[in-house]
């Protein structure tokens, strides 16, 4: 049997964006080749934030269309919605009733979101053990994530040890894992890259209103002639995201002998997301008027998640004493 299992999920909160992208998504697709890979589409925790029907159904579509576009391939990955696994909410309530509050209230994402002005509810500090649970229904032995997300895989762990120690051997503790390369990839403000920042690139920008992305990312004052700091540019930032290691020192070496306008560093950055996403426009746009595909896709995925996460629910039940 080839590789581990790997899990991950994407909110569908907004437009996919090149943090996403980086972060994540580009990840995953090159793990999905020597890796039994199930990635899903996380709509009921985008009910924290996102609570317009309409708005939330096509969030979900473009999502999809996206991954199928860059390279997710149904037949080596299980690519499905949360939404469709119902085993996940019960295992959801049994993690529950062994999480202590303590625990929750030191999540940062929480924290975070409270502090951007959301309005605090239930779904936002529980949503950790929802999360626990996604991982935890499949015997994920992977679970890629950032450096600023080891967080959630440690929380997923503690419930998961608590469980067997306070049952017995039931549940499969996921290894830590952090990318490597991950990248915090900056908006257009200069800020992390986000939806709720509103400073996002989408991955199929129409060319016009990429170009005026791109020129209005944030830079400082410093003249043409004089050198400018590249550590500290997020348009340097984001174009090292593309360039290779010889395009990106000899950027970097522009940047400190001066003469180089910062006009001249985001056209070659437009340059690069172009080329990047080229590829992929063509299916992306097939895509659009293929919505019957797209949901044929998370449908079966949905069909072969549910065959795992019900067998991993059957020990559940049976360990904690509700099965007959």
């Amino acid at each position: 049997m080839k590789g581990k299992r790997i899990l991950s999920g994407i909110q569908p909160s907004g437009k996919v964006h090149l943090g996403n992208y980086f972060g994540a998504m580009k990840h995953h697709i090159a793990l999905q080749d020597n890796n039994r890979a199930l990635y899903f589409i996380a709509d009921y925790h985008a009910l924290t934030t996102v609570q317009d029907a309409s708005v939330l159904h096509n969030n979900i579509l473009d999502v999809a269309k996206d991954y199928l576009a860059i390279g997710l391939d149904p037949a080596k990955t299980i690519f499905f919605k949360q939404s469709d696994i119902p085993q996940i909410f019960e295992l959801t309530w049994i993690l529950t009733t062994l999480t202590p509050m303590g625990l929750l209230e030191r999540c940062h994402s929480y924290k975070d979101k409270i502090a951007r002005g959301l309005t605090p509810n239930h779904g936002l500090f529980a949503y950790p053990v929802l999360m626990a649970a996604d991982i935890l229904a499949y015997d994920a032995e992977i679970v890629p994530v950032g450096k600023d997300q080891k967080q959630h895989i440690e929380v997923t762990r503690d419930i998961a040890t608590k469980f067997n120690l306070t049952y017995r051997e039931t549940l499969v503790i996921p290894n830590e894992y952090t990318i490597d390369n991950y990248a915090l990839v900056p908006g257009i403000d200069g800020q992390k890259m986000s939806k709720s920042y509103g400073n996002t690139i989408e991955l199929f920008e129409d060319e016009k209103v990429l170009r005026k992305k791109v020129m209005r990312i944030k830079t400082d004052s410093t003249p043409v002639e004089e050198p400018k700091d590249p550590s500290t540019c997020s348009v340097f930032a984001l174009y090292s995201l593309f360039a290779s290691e010889d395009e990106k020192n000899m950027m970097k070496q522009r940047y400190l002998e001066g003469g180089m306008s910062y006009k001249e560093a985001k056209d070659a950055l437009f340059e690069k997301i172009q080329a990047e996403f080229e590829p992929f426009r063509e299916k992306r746009s097939a895509l659009e008027n293929d919505i019957s595909y797209i949901k044929d896709v998370l449908r079966d995925g949905a069909v072969r998640a549910r065959e795992i996460a019900q067998n991993t629910l059957d020990r559940v039940r049976n360990a904690v004493g509700v099965s007959f």
